[in-house]
């Protein structure tokens, strides 16, 4: 099966953050492989070990992205695309459904995998915004894969429950952090992917316009999360703390 795999270079969580003026300012070279991408890569890479295959990943960014493409090489991808932009266009989740639907369109595949969200966002849009612009059968939230005859079996975690949900291919699917622990490159497949090849392609070949590209929200500011007020403590015997709880409960939280 022939697997792309949609990656994003995303800023390292971990790492200090500050806001200032209402701007979020972030340490610019800690940027990581985000971790639902590597999960839809691990998946892809389990599935084309067990039944044959090829896996792709196509990453949209700077130059500094192909830091990240090569991270999922080492993991054992066979190539990559690199799409350039700048990086200050300030695209959000529907400039990236547009740019990878133009790119896909005339490519052949059995599965279009993406992380379920970007841990810098967390919107969790371009997935399914690529499904419908694509017009491709999609599944999201994806715990678990599975290929039979041709065809993608994917476990997906529901809101009350896991859903078993079969999707003839070529098809679409996002995939959960919660889906496998994604392999950690070891020496070997770090030098392999200095071999591998990745195809770098401007924007602007994709024949997009300002328009077409231009985002369809706009962060206005970034602030501080409040500070959660205190809670109360109880003394005295158990019996009395609890009527002093329901009450509360019943007169204040108005939940009883």
């Amino acid at each position: 099966m022939k697997f792309y795999v949609c990656i994003k270079m995303v800023p390292d969580v971990t790492a200090p953050l500050q806001i200032k003026e209402g701007e979020l300012i972030m340490d610019a070279d800690r940027v990581v492989l985000n971790a639902y991408d590597a999960s839809a890569v691990e998946e892809a890479l389990v599935l084309t070990e067990k039944h044959g295959g090829e896996v792709e990943v196509v990453c949209i960014g700077p130059a500094k992205a192909s830091e990240t493409i090569r991270k999922a090489l080492a993991m054992g991808a066979d190539k990559g695309t690199h799409i350039q932009t700048t990086g200050d266009e300030g695209y959000d989740s529907t400039s990236y459904a547009t740019i990878l639907s133009a790119f896909f369109k005339d490519k052949e595949y059995d599965v279009l995998s993406l992380g379920k969200q970007s841990q810098d966002t967390d919107s969790g849009l371009t997935g399914s915004m690529v499904a419908e612009k694509l017009d491709l059968p999609y599944a999201t939230n994806a715990v678990g894969l599975e290929v039979e005859d041709s065809k993608l079996i994917v476990k997906r975690q529901g809101d009350t429950g896991q859903e078993m949900i079969e999707l003839p291919t070529p098809c679409a699917v996002t995939c959960s952090n919660d889906m496998n622990d994604p392999r950690i490159p070891n020496l070997k497949g770090i030098m392999a992917s200095k071999r591998k090849p990745i195809d770098s392609i401007d924007i602007s070949s994709l024949g997009l316009s300002d328009e077409e590209l231009s985002p369809a929200t706009k962060t206005l500011s970034y602030a501080p999360k409040p500070a959660r007020k205190a809670g109360q403590k109880f003394e005295g015997e158990a019996d009395e703390i609890a009527r002093k709880v329901a009450q509360l409960l019943d007169t204040e939280a108005n939940v009883i």
